[in-house]
């Protein structure tokens, strides 16, 4: 994986500059640079901040759209290649839009018309080649700062993805301990009274640990979760028997729907550990997950054991709690919802996060750069 970094780091790399929020920001910071350079002028009408004004923004949304169109062959090259076309590439633009400007204003295209077409247009003046060299080195000095700047911001979000993937991978490995851990102690406890069936519950651990293992990124399909969840079910109801019921409420789940891998299964064996198991009589865990407009919300709820009972059994390990609220956060943000908490007699954990926002975007790319590196 180093060595993957550390070859991924020697080549040059920008942000794509064809999304919509980026063209966005070079709107408005090309409209800004327009009302620096009227101002620095001196001359405040409104037919030169109208002229300026566009040739800024033709020079900075064509150099955009050159960066965009050249990104794909620029990130093959070593990085000082790489920035050094790139800057030729925006140095070009301007010096070809300051001589289109410069014989444009100074009447030269209407010279030519009128000698092709005989119609009077603008008076020729002879064009002022410093001012276009003045513009080009103007344009070159601004060129070379926001090429730095887009590097430097290109290269602190690739290390924020990185300290991102490490801190999913360190909670992961946080949670199936915990999971392990447990369906040990149940396979513990089958060996003498049913060796058979435990051997079936080890077989079927493995195939589930080897999905885990296998899988490119740290997200999977919300069913393949909920497919975990009732493996981890059947193996409870083998120690628990008749005490323990789980009663599942689902909406038809799309394919593509997705959700950190081991995210339920935790919530769910906290639910048996803690609710169920300390009961002689059991009870009913409820497990429901609803498709909202944009989101995925899923609600779990267990009884509450009588306060005696929960008194001796609060040791339980619910670190699975803070992990995932964590992991949720980190993916999701501000966006994810997580509640937990006492209600009406029983325990419930509710938890929404978006289908389609940055989240997801994030955990694509990283998943993607594992595969890279993989």
């Amino acid at each position: 994986m180093a060595a993957s970094e550390s070859a991924a780091g020697q080549q040059f790399d920008i942000p794509d500059l064809c999304s919509v929020n980026a063209l966005a920001a070079v709107v408005i910071s090309a409209q800004l640079l327009a009302v620096v350079f009227v101002l620095l002028s001196g001359v405040l009408t409104w037919t030169h901040f109208a002229i300026l004004s566009l040739f800024v923004q033709w020079v900075s949304l064509v150099g955009a759209g050159t960066l965009c169109w050249a990104r794909p062959s620029l990130m093959r090259l070593p990085p000082a290649a790489g920035g050094l076309l790139a800057w030729l590439l925006l140095v070009s633009v301007v010096a070809v839009f300051s001589v289109l400007a410069e014989l444009t204003l100074a009447g030269r295209f209407g010279s030519w018309i009128q000698g092709l077409s005989g119609t009077t247009l603008l008076p020729a003046t002879t064009p002022d080649w410093s001012l276009v060299l003045r513009t080009t080195l103007v344009g070159a000095i601004l060129a070379g700062m926001l090429l730095r700047y887009l590097v430097v911001q290109q290269q602190l979000r690739g290390r924020e993805q990185s300290e991102l993937r490490l801190r999913l991978q360190a909670l992961q490995s946080r949670i199936r301990p915990h999971f392990l851990f447990n369906s040990m102690n149940i396979i513990a406890s089958l060996i003498e009274t049913d060796p058979r069936t435990a051997e079936r519950v080890v077989e079927d651990l493995s195939e589930l640990f080897r999905a885990s293992l296998n899988e490119a990124g740290n997200q999977v399909s919300l069913q393949q979760e909920l497919d975990l969840c009732e493996r981890y079910v059947r193996i409870e109801q083998l120690r628990l028997g008749q005490r323990l019921t789980v009663e599942w409420h689902m909406d038809v789940i799309p394919h593509d729907v997705r959700i950190p891998l081991l995210t339920l299964q935790p919530l769910l064996e906290n639910a048996i550990y803690h609710g169920i198991q300390p009961m002689p009589e059991g009870g009913v865990v409820n497990v429901a997950v609803r498709m909202e407009p944009g989101r995925v919300a899923i609600e779990i709820d267990n009884p509450l054991p009588p306060a005696g009972m929960a008194q001796r059994h609060a040791q339980g390990n619910r670190m699975a709690l803070a992990n995932i609220r964590s992991r949720l956060a980190v993916l999701y943000g501000e966006q994810a919802v997580f509640e937990s908490g006492e209600d009406g007699g029983r325990f419930r954990i509710r938890l929404s996060y978006p289908l389609d926002e940055e989240g997801s975007r994030r955990e694509g790319a990283m998943a993607a750069e594992k595969g890279r590196q993989g």
